[in-house]
């Protein structure tokens, strides 16, 4: 079992988590490789085992059977930069708050092998967004897709900006907002989440379009199908704009045609039995939950 070990940051008190799943690992036969930042990190907080390391660039590809994401959702979302196109199955450990991506108990760390290697899991392929714009993609080192979100909003001001917006070349509307989020299923939960737009299934083909309050009383999130592409222009009262690609943020100038699409290639999440979408919904959400009872 070839595994590959992510992480942006760590605490002292999580380290054993870590120091669980090395020992689980090693006791099945399996090796880790651990991202050379993270490893950093780890030798930091007297963790001596060695490991071979993998970077953005090098070390990755898809002899891997698990790529293991320890922190909260930020995490996952940068670990997916990681992956891009390589098809290995991800998990995260959940080591920060909410945890809509990264759900798996770190209490639980144990059982990220072991109920891997009983084939207690389902994949399920996750999809993307992917941008172009006019002016080409330098901003972004070429990773120009996201798992949860793209977002255009406002600069530098506090005016609102106009969003002009068309599908598949035919005009929509053009957006008084803040913003517009182009939100995958995935990233329902997200940003779009926290602006009134809709949760969604993973497994649905659809995006949805969520504008960032508004000045258009009559604007609300719409849902789309995924294979429809959507063309943006920003103006506003400020000459630069920003574009997001979930937590990866540029500045860009007013006026340039912004292209999303879905990407040609999918993630593949693992959702362990134990795990499920609709048991996170319950937890995170408080679905269900009454204080009468």
């Amino acid at each position: 079992m070839k595994v590959a070990l992510y992480g942006q940051s760590i605490v002292e008190q999580d380290r054993i988590y870590v120091l669980e799943l090395l020992a689980e690992l090693k006791s099945v036969g399996g090796v880790a490789h651990i991202e050379s930042g993270f490893y950093k990190l780890l030798k930091g907080l007297g963790v001596t085992s060695e490991h071979d390391e993998f970077t953005l660039t090098s070390g990755l590809d898809s002899t891997f059977d698990l790529f293991v994401s320890f922190g909260g959702d930020g995490t996952m979302l940068r670990a997916v930069t990681y992956i891009k196109d390589l098809g290995i199955p991800i998990v995260g450990v959940n080591t920060g708050r909410l945890g809509f991506l990264s759900t798996f108990k770190k209490q639980d760390v144990r059982k990220v092998v072991t109920e891997f290697l009983s084939g207690a899991y389902a994949i399920e392929a996750r999809s993307l967004v992917e941008v172009s714009l006019s002016s080409g993609l330098k901003e972004f080192n070429g990773l120009n897709f996201a798992l949860n979100e793209i977002t255009v909003s406002r600069k530098d001001t506090t005016s609102m900006i106009t969003v002009e917006t068309y599908l598949n070349d035919e005009y929509l509307t053009s957006y008084w907002a803040d913003g517009l989020i182009v939100s995958t299923p995935t990233g329902s939960t997200g940003y779009s989440l926290s602006c009134g737009g809709p949760v969604i299934a993973p497994s649905a083909q659809s995006l949805v379009l969520t504008p960032i309050a508004p000045h258009n009383l009559n604007a609300r999130p719409f849902v789309i199908s995924d294979d429809t592409e959507i063309r943006l222009k920003v103006s506003g009262r400020e000459e630069h704009h920003l574009v997001s690609l979930d937590s990866r943020i540029a500045s860009m100038p007013n006026g340039q045609e912004i292209r999303i699409k879905k990407s040609d290639f999918t993630i593949n999440m693992i959702e362990y039995k134990s795990e499920s979408f609709l048991k996170t919904l319950r937890n995170k959400l408080l679905w269900g939950e009454d204080r009468r009872n």
